[in-house]
């Protein structure tokens, strides 16, 4: 007993001690690659990272992590956190029922199912039974439920399943009522919706990959599709496909009454052209209705022989506009719902009305209009937080819609849309006391004065004596918005006095258009400048200090954390870089990086290399400096964010840093991007996540 009590009383001295042992990491073979950049040779001495299939970089992979579980299992309340995890995730998560034909459909995680369960109900009242179970599909719970929508008669379901977390889907179908499997299988799909005419639908893919490069190979020539049910992938007609352009993408869309058939093309993450079929005649071509690629159009439906478009085309914040095809040009659309203050997030279509779902200063607000754009009424949502797939169908009287903030998890609501009345329709039941947190929401200037603001959530009472571990979490980039959520695994943070921070940088879309482009490009640094700033916010404000700050983000987000370690490494205690774009030079060179030039520019021009080259973390990190402790995660599956940016970045900072801090990666396996991961495997993830966080930040265990 006296043991127990002085592992979890005195953590900071055992992690003194953890710290004053040197780590032995692997030590990481160098080649003699350079690249000649306009002039600047730039070395690339871990270029064979790259390969992620090569017995070379296997071999690397299990060494580093050897020393990172070695590390993790000295922890000594690791295994007192999974257990907490495990307990707190065990309570019922629905999804947002929605309708096709007779049946509602929603998905359901009992608590600790590897997989959410597709259930399906006849009628709003029917009893609910299993439609489709993915943790029959594999033992370890790897093959998720990426994707699923039923024809409009509600006959067919067409659904897709990825595998160990990759971006690669198979489509698979089967009969709504008998719960029938049919043969039918496509692959090498991705990026791909399922969008239904008659008894077949349209859907993306490209050709298959060379061998040995299905995760690493840049995925060109997409094209569009239409599959019959009951006919083999060769069968399929295709639709569309532009040579001319091998790495544009495209996407197809058939309105509700199958009328219309949408083509939307791609380049990047921002801006598209749209196209349209009238599926009721003889025309067999696309016309165009948008040209791309400097705004964005999303159709709702069709009105008629017109379209509902959501555009941010000469309206930053988007508006709602009615496009007629015979006379597309913007001077000739009707404007439903005009631009306002707000930013406008999506617009649906439920019963007479238009449900438009707005941001205000990152939090959700709702309103209904007729069919005309006359205001009705406003939605009461339950206080700051995220309105989450809205549901509803012309016609239907009533909709559902999900709502979460940082401490109201994920709650499914009815909604009676004449009467303008929600009821929860699936609560949450978990064992977390919201009343005893609060969220505050603050404004901040950055470097250049830009104001910023920021979610601060904590526990009721805290101390402003610079003393509490916090944690800022961050994204900035592709017009994403981080608005307020529910994470289960935070819990463990906030319980043990931590304090969590959301800042809404530049380079999302909680602003609007504008404040997404004031963080692409040559201005990319006012995105790490607004978080760097949101440090020195809570460390001038008494929040905490940088002892004390640990930081964290994704993706574009793992790129923001790379970028702020290397250039302020004194500000911050704890690092965590998650699947993160790292090397900015040859991102672009992989799957499908080129879509993101949009937002960074690419190295192929003296311009873009000039910027990149600036800030790309795997570039800037400097030998001899004493880092943050670092724990960067990434998996073998990867397809998105490929891992050689993990890999490389880590091997460089493992040979530059000095100091006691630990810099670590995990690299799991059988994962991808974060998407379809297994409850177990998401639990040991965040479980040595937040063992790392609270043991280097020196906090005690309750």
């Amino acid at each position: 007993m006296k043991k127990s009590i002085y592992l979890f009383i005195i953590p900071a001295l055992f992690a003194m001690i953890a710290c004053k042992h040197t780590l032995n990491y692997p030590v990481t073979r160098k080649v003699d690659t350079v690249d000649n950049y306009f002039g600047t040779r730039v070395a690339d001495p871990y270029r064979w990272l790259e390969n992620d299939t090569s017995k070379a970089t296997a071999e690397w992979v299990k060494a580093e992590n050897e020393v990172t579980n070695d590390y993790l299992s000295r922890i000594p309340f690791r295994e007192k956190i999974r257990e907490k995890l495990t307990k707190i995730w065990n309570y019922p998560k629905f999804g947002v029922p929605f309708r096709e034909g007779p049946w509602y459909f929603f998905t359901k995680n009992d608590g600790l199912q590897n997989q959410s369960v597709l259930y399906v109900r006849k009628g709003i009242d029917g009893a609910p039974k299993v439609l489709l179970d993915p943790n029959t599909l594999s033992a370890d719970g790897t093959i998720a439920l990426e994707g699923y929508t039923a024809s409009h008669d509600g006959k067919y379901l067409a659904y897709s399943i990825a595998r160990s977390g990759s971006d690669w889907n198979e489509i698979c179908m089967m009969e709504i009522e008998s719960g029938k499997k049919l043969s039918d299988t496509l692959k090498w799909v991705k990026f791909s919706g399922m969008s239904w005419q008659k008894d077949g639908f349209y859907y993306s893919r490209f050709e298959a990959p060379k061998s040995g490069q299905e995760l690493t190979a840049m995925n060109k020539n997409h094209k569009v599709y239409y599959h019959v049910i009951g006919t083999s992938q060769k069968s399929d007609k295709l639709i569309y496909e532009n040579p001319k352009f091998p790495e544009r993408n495209y996407g197809a869309q058939v309105t509700e009454d199958e009328h219309f058939l949408l083509l939307y093309e791609t380049e990047s993450t921002s801006g598209n052209a749209l196209y349209y079929q009238d599926l009721t005649t003889k025309q067999n071509s696309f016309k165009l209705l948008a040209p791309g690629f400097d705004y964005d159009y999303s159709v709702i439906d069709n009105v008629g022989s017109s379209f509902l478009v959501v555009t941010n085309c000469k309206a930053p914040k988007k508006k709602l506009v009615l496009m007629d095809p015979s006379k597309p040009q913007p001077e000739n659309w009707k404007t439903i719902i005009p631009e306002r203050v707000d930013v406008l997030e999506s617009a649906d279509l439920a019963g007479k009305y238009i449900v438009s779902t707005y941001m205000q200063k990152a939090i959700s607000k709702a309103f209904v209009y007729d069919m005309n754009g006359k205001f009705v009424c406003a939605l009461d949502l339950p206080g700051l937080g995220t309105l989450a797939g809205f549901s509803g169908k012309k016609g239907d009287e009533v909709a559902f819609y999900g709502y979460v903030s940082f401490l109201y998890p994920m709650t499914i609501f009815k909604y009676d849309v004449g009467k303008n009345k929600s009821a929860v329709y699936n609560p949450a039941g978990i064992d977390f006391k919201p009343d005893d947190y609060e969220t505050i929401q603050v404004s901040y200037p950055s470097k250049d004065k830009t104001m910023v603001s920021m979610f601060i959530v904590y526990k009721k009472g805290i101390k402003l004596d610079g003393n509490n571990p916090t944690l800022l979490y961050g994204y900035g980039g592709f017009n994403i918005s981080l608005t307020p959520s529910f994470s289960i695994s935070r819990t463990v943070f906030l319980e043990n006095g931590g304090v969590f921070a959301l800042p809404n940088i530049r380079g999302g879309g909680e602003y609007g258009e504008d404040w997404h482009k004031a963080g692409i490009k040559e201005k990319k640094q006012n995105v790490f400048d607004d978080f760097i700033a949101a440090a020195d916010y809570l460390i001038h404000e008494k929040y905490t200090k940088p002892e004390k700050l640990a930081i964290m983000g994704g993706s574009n987000g793992g790129l923001l954390i790379g970028a702020c370690m290397t250039q302020r490494p004194d500000l911050f205690k704890v690092c965590i870089p998650q699947v993160g774009v790292m090397a900015m030079l040859r991102y672009h060179k992989f799957t499908i990086g080129r879509a993101w030039a949009s937002d960074y520019g690419t190295s192929d021009t003296k311009e873009g290399f000039g910027y990149l080259y600036k800030y790309s973390p795997l570039h800037n990190l400097k030998k001899g400096t004493n880092y943050p402790a670092t724990l960067a995660f990434t998996a073998d599956h990867d397809d998105r964010v490929v891992p050689m940016h993990t890999f490389k970045f880590m091997a460089t900072l493992q040979e530059d840093h000095i100091g006691d801090n630990p810099v670590l990666v995990r690299i799991e396996s059988k994962a991808g991007h974060g998407g379809g991961m297994p409850t177990k495997k998401i639990i040991d993830e965040v479980t040595d996540l937040y063992s790392f966080v609270l043991y280097n930040l020196g906090m005690t265990v309750k």
